[in-house]
């Protein structure tokens, strides 16, 4: 960093401007060795700018740069930026509160096309989404970027078309993660274009929309696209790892079949070795055996020149040496054979070993073709799940048309209720006016009362019976409560029966005594009154009390029907989620015991190997112990020989001296 500092200051006095002393001392504080430099409220000039952008190219001794709140002119954000282009260590650049223009956002495009080490940019507190041109030119800047994972653009005055164009370049980019634009003017238009972007961008983890005046449906698919960006990537990264492991252990595998395959050369090299060793010690015996006839056939040869009394022996000897001769021809036919089988032996070990290596390169080439029919698989269902968003956006269609119908049918039913009420008041006013006409008349006419008694009270049962119909048709959802309605209106019917049947009663004793009782039938009548009013107001309760308890009953239906069909939802979407795990772990599960039943196979043939090969070595040891056995018996069959023929030699020798000895020329020798 200090170097950095001295080359600043170089810079600046060649370009004739003194350097900046805040500058300087940034340069030289102990942040920088962490890899950050902060120039955050610092007053840049355009020379500082021009010397800092030819700095910048190629490695920085710092990773983070921060010019938030410099008041950067245009020339000069465009010299930093440029000097930013081909750089290769800063990671995170702040521009924060430096009222970018169109040349800055034209520096930024280019900038974002040609930097490769550049992963976070804020941008907070610009002006960006004012300069179409250059907003334009940086959204194309960020559609070719493929190494920024975080872009914050808050209040930088965005609009719809601005959003419009950041979502095409949001749904070319594949490198992206976070996206932060609150704050901003972007609307249900620019929010539709964010969310149909995020259908091909699967990438994209977090985007912050607040403030920005998009409903709130639009919100929550928004969360759902990113929710679901977020499950495919773990799925991915998952099915990645599991596809790294299946490898490590495919190669592990080969590795263990390699040393195998290795260890068993080794043990064929040594056993060649071996039988090579055996051969040389079998020749060498066969030599050593040929010279000892030789010397056998040399001293008969000499024997028969003197003796031939001999010869029947020596031919019978010579008869055996040729037997000896065949067997050991035998014995070498023999090991022959032996070195032929095993010679082939390798070499069907040595194709199935190859075969071996043909399978397990099929079944990796199998594995490979899984691997690609679980990605897509995984397409399919990215798909599926469009669809499904699809429809789920317009079965939210259909529900807000049909609430809607509902709350017009349900004014419409409030209405009717209305009216039928008003019906009701004006029939219980024309009654309340007759009852006060019939009231007069009692008092003029006591036989008139009664027979208008008995017609009001008919017309009372007609209305109450006209009541319990509607108030029947009405409580049709609820059966339980309208059985105790008419139950205490049955009750309120006999107790007014029993009434009027007292109050008739009490009429006739009054007619028969019409000059003495006018009081009493005056009081009655009042009586009357009063009990027809409380009639009429415990009908008018239990009317509103059913009315209360229809409407309870009606928004308990609808809560219940919305509860069940949220859980029949969440149900089907639970179920879809868990049979799409099930099958993924199906799947896994299956490809795993493939695996596993390979493994055991492929130890199964390497024990059977092992096992042969081991037989056939304790074959050939028995072999070779026999064949050792038949060269012992044939060299004691020898050494027998040897000895018999050195004793008829030393039998010969005494028979011949004694001949000559008792012959005369070996009597004449004697007397000599």
């Amino acid at each position: 960093m200090e170097q950095f500092g001295q080359d600043y200051a170089r810079l600046c006095a060649a370009a004739g401007a003194a350097p900046q002393e805040a500058v300087l001392r940034r340069l030289r504080e102990p942040d920088g060795a962490r890899g950050r430099l902060d120039l955050a409220a610092q007053s840049l000039s355009l020379q500082t700018c021009s010397a800092l952008g030819r700095l910048l190219p190629g490695a920085a001794p710092f990773a983070a740069l921060a010019l938030g709140d410099c008041g950067l002119s245009e020339e000069g954000v465009r010299l930093l930026l440029h000097g930013l282009c081909s750089n290769t260590t800063v990671k995170s650049l702040d521009l924060k509160g430096n009222n970018l223009r169109s040349m800055g956002a034209e520096a930024l495009g280019k900038l974002l096309r040609q930097n490769k080490s550049l992963r976070s940019l804020t941008l907070e507190w610009n002006s960006l989404g004012m300069w179409e041109e250059g907003f334009s030119f940086f959204c194309q800047g960020l559609k070719a970027n493929n190494f920024l994972q975080r872009l914050d653009l808050r209040n930088n005055q965005i609009n719809h078309q601005g959003a419009g164009e950041l979502a095409i370049a949001l749904a070319q980019n594949t490198s992206l993660q976070e996206l932060d634009l609150r704050w901003n003017n972007i609307g249900l238009l620019g929010g539709r274009a964010l969310l149909n972007c995020l259908h091909s961008n699967k990438t994209l983890k977090r985007l912050e929309l607040a403030g920005n005046n998009v409903p709130g449906d639009i919100l929550k698919a928004v969360e759902q696209a990113l929710d679901h960006n977020q499950d495919r990537e773990v799925i991915l990264s998952e099915a990645q790892n599991q596809v790294n492991i299946l490898s490590k252990e495919v190669l592990s595998l080969k590795d263990e079949k390699s040393k195998q395959f290795m260890d068993f050369v080794d043990t064929v090299d040594k056993q060649k070795e071996e039988r090579a060793r055996s051969e040389k010690m079998s020749a060498a015996r066969v030599s050593q055996l040929q010279e000892a006839l030789d010397e056998q056939y040399s001293i008969m040869n000499s024997l028969k020149t003197k003796l031939q009394m001999t010869e029947a022996a020596l031919a019978l000897s010579e008869q055996k040496v040729h037997n000896l001769g065949e067997l050991l021809r035998a014995m070498k036919q023999e090991q022959n054979c032996v070195a032929e089988c095993h010679f082939k032996e390798l070499q069907q070990q040595k194709q199935e070993g190859a075969d071996r290596e043909g399978r397990l390169l099929h079944d990796l080439s199998a594995a490979s073709e899984k691997n690609l029919l679980l990605r897509n698989q995984v397409d399919e269902l990215e798909r599926k799940c469009k669809v499904q968003q699809d429809q789920l956006f317009q079965v939210k269609q259909d529900l807000a048309n049909t609430t809607a119908e509902l709350k017009l049918r349900a004014v419409e039913a409030e209405e009717r209720l209305e009216m039928e009420k008003r019906r009701f008041k004006q029939s219980l006013e024309d009654m309340e006016s007759l009852r006060i006409k019939e009231v007069g008349r009692m008092t003029q006419h006591m036989e008139a009362s009664e027979r208008s008694m008995h017609s009001r009270i008919q017309s009372l049962e007609a209305i109450r019976i006209s009541l319990e119909e509607e108030l029947s048709q009405v409580k049709a959802a609820a059966l339980t409560e309208r059985g105790q309605a008419e139950e205490d209106l049955i009750k309120v019917r006999s107790q007014a029966r029993l009434e009027e049947q007292q109050r008739l009663e009490h009429l006739e004793e009054k007619l028969r005594l019409m000059t003495e009782l006018r009081d009493e039938a005056q009081n009655c009548c009042l009586k009357q009154k009063e009990m027809v009013a409380e009639a009429q107001a415990k009908a008018k309760q239990l009317s509103l009390y059913a009315d209360g308890l229809r409407k309870r009953l009606d928004e308990l239906q609808q809560d219940l029907d919305s509860k069940e069909e949220e859980k029949v939802t969440e149900l089907n979407k639970v179920k879809v989620e868990l049979q799409e795990q099930i099958g993924h772990l199906e799947a896994e599960r299956a490809a795993q015991d493939g695996l596993r039943e390979k493994i055991a196979t492929l130890e199964r043939q390497l024990k059977a190997l092992s096992s042969n090969h081991r037989e056939a070595l304790l074959d050939k040891e028995g072999e070779i112990s026999l064949l050792l056995e038949k060269l012992r018996m044939k060299e004691a069959e020898i050494s027998r020989v040897k000895e018999e023929e050195a004793q008829r030699a030393s039998f010969l020798q005494n028979a011949i001296m004694a001949y000559v000895q008792g012959s005369p020329l070996g009597a004449h020798s004697s007397r000599k």
